[in-house]
């Protein structure tokens, strides 16, 4: 099952930085992570080990003008149950 959420924007540098900071926010602290996107939240559950990409395009086009597009992509599987039982049991 995948269950995808997106929301767009468009939005100052300013409201851009904060929105990424409560990301880091979330995603620096322990357990779920609360990630609101558009008028949802979503709940998720980062493992300490995060793939992070970033890919930058620049095109020029005569029609269109000039585009800078960043792209930042997080990809992580969440904790098992199971595991976080066991840890818990261990301590």
């Amino acid at each position: 099952m995948v269950d995808k959420t997106l929301s767009a924007d468009e939005v100052t540098r300013e409201e851009a930085a904060e929105q990424l900071r409560a990301l880091a926010d979330e995603l620096e602290g322990e357990g779920e992570a609360t990630i609101r996107t558009g008028n949802k939240t979503v709940d998720l559950r980062p493992s300490e080990l995060i793939a992070y990409e970033v890919g930058v395009r620049e095109r020029s086009s005569i029609l269109r003008g000039n585009r800078e597009t960043v792209t930042i992509k997080l990809d992580w599987k969440p904790p098992d149950v199971s595991e976080k039982s066991a840890e818990a049991e261990v301590e």
